[in-house]
């Protein structure tokens, strides 16, 4: 197995990039976020992800070891594989795709493409329990949304009725909060962060 791979980059196409290191060049498939970061004779280092098939093996590359898991445990998932997984990180970070994962934001999930309703609910089922910390915001923030706050969920709920998705309020709410603000107070702070992304 292929932990990481330390060079600098040789190549850059649309998918993929070639990182050099000692002479060889290793053909690493990344997503758009990651590709939009790398760019031809920079120095980089990759943790990867050896993906082995009857017909071939693919080497899968990110720049983080939490994006890293994540893409194992999106592959954990029946009817995702390597470019599925791949096409949700190129949509979204990991904190955005663990946040959408614990709201059950099948909207957000679905924008990832060749993900349908079906396989984005499976996504909720299989992994709403796995994913953990670090990914999700500050250590907590989640967990705090779901506590019985009756502001919050009212926040959150008008939020979703004026058109964003489940996690972007879920988001919002959870860094605009402060005890005691009425539901009012948090949905004006809320809306103040949506409009300055």
């Amino acid at each position: 197995m292929i932990s990481y791979i330390k060079g600098s980059i040789a190549y850059k196409s649309e998918s993929f990039v070639v990182l050099e290191c000692q002479g060889i060049g290793y053909k690493i498939f990344v997503s758009d976020i990651t590709l939009s970061q790398l760019n031809p004779q920079q120095k980089a280092m990759l943790y990867t992800f050896l993906y082995v098939k009857e017909d071939g093996i693919s080497l899968f590359g990110f720049l983080t070891e939490q994006e890293q898991s994540l893409f194992d445990q999106l592959l954990s998932v029946s009817g995702i594989g390597p470019k599925g997984a791949l096409g949700f990180l190129s949509q979204m970070s990991p904190n955005e795709i663990a946040l959408a994962i614990l709201s059950e934001d099948i909207k957000a999930l679905t924008k990832a493409p060749g993900i349908g309703k079906k396989t984005a609910q499976r996504l909720v089922l299989e992994l709403k329990d796995k994913i953990k910390a670090p990914y999700v915001l500050e250590e907590g923030a989640f967990e705090q949304t779901q506590q019985n706050s009756h502001a919050k969920g009212e926040a959150i709920e008008a939020l979703t009725a004026l058109g964003y998705s489940k996690s972007q309020a879920v988001k919002a709410v959870c860094e605009s909060y402060e005890e005691g603000l009425s539901v009012e107070e948090i949905l004006k702070l809320a809306l103040k962060r949506m409009v300055n992304i």
